[in-house]
């Protein structure tokens, strides 16, 4: 999701859960149903996010389960503008200078060299992405564990490797749900 280096991983968890009861999940439709859903502006980006985080779930022993799941998942993406602080080093011309010795009778070039005089701070305008993965009890119906990550991303919407790089960032903290 995040150009260049991964962005931190942050994750909840309800300790009170006993995460090997899991083995089964289905995702939640929260919009209504696919066909009739109002938000249905990027249904590419839909299916990569399913199919990013199915393949997490398939790494960590789960199945898909339409008809009696254990867990529900959802996700949700939040891309927002901000701004972040840069500041550039600013440094003089270098220059030569021509100069005439009266007693000698002949010119001189002095060379100046470019000097350091501070620093350019500027608002740099970015957007910011998050994505939040929550895997929910079936039958309490309350959320057990719950993922996210906040990075820079280039455009309103995510490619294919912002979505499978932030997915698997998240998961890399998923195994900690099973201690």
């Amino acid at each position: 999701m995040i150009a260049g280096c991964s962005a931190p991983v942050h994750v909840e968890k309800d300790d009170s859960i006993d995460f090997s009861n899991y083995k089964t999940f289905a995702w939640v439709d929260k919009d209504g149903t696919e066909k009739n859903d109002k938000n249905r502006t990027n249904d590419l980006m839909e299916r990569k996010f399913r199919e990013a985080v199915t393949k997490e779930l398939d790494k960590q022993g789960w199945r898909m389960d339409n008809k009696r799941p254990d867990a529900l998942i959802s996700y949700d993406v939040l891309v927002e503008r901000s701004s972040r602080r840069e500041n550039d080093p600013i440094y003089s011309q270098p220059f030569t200078r021509t100069f005439f010795n009266p007693y000698s009778r002949r010119f001189y070039n002095v060379y100046y060299p470019s000097q350091f005089m501070g620093y350019d701070d500027y608002e740099q305008p970015i957007r910011e992405g998050t994505v939040t993965i929550t895997v929910t009890d079936a039958k309490t119906d309350k959320a057990v564990w719950q993922g996210w990550t906040t990075g820079q991303v280039n455009s309103h919407n995510l490619t294919s490797k912002e979505i499978n790089n932030a997915v698997k960032s998240i998961f890399r903290k998923f195994d900690v749900a099973k201690r």
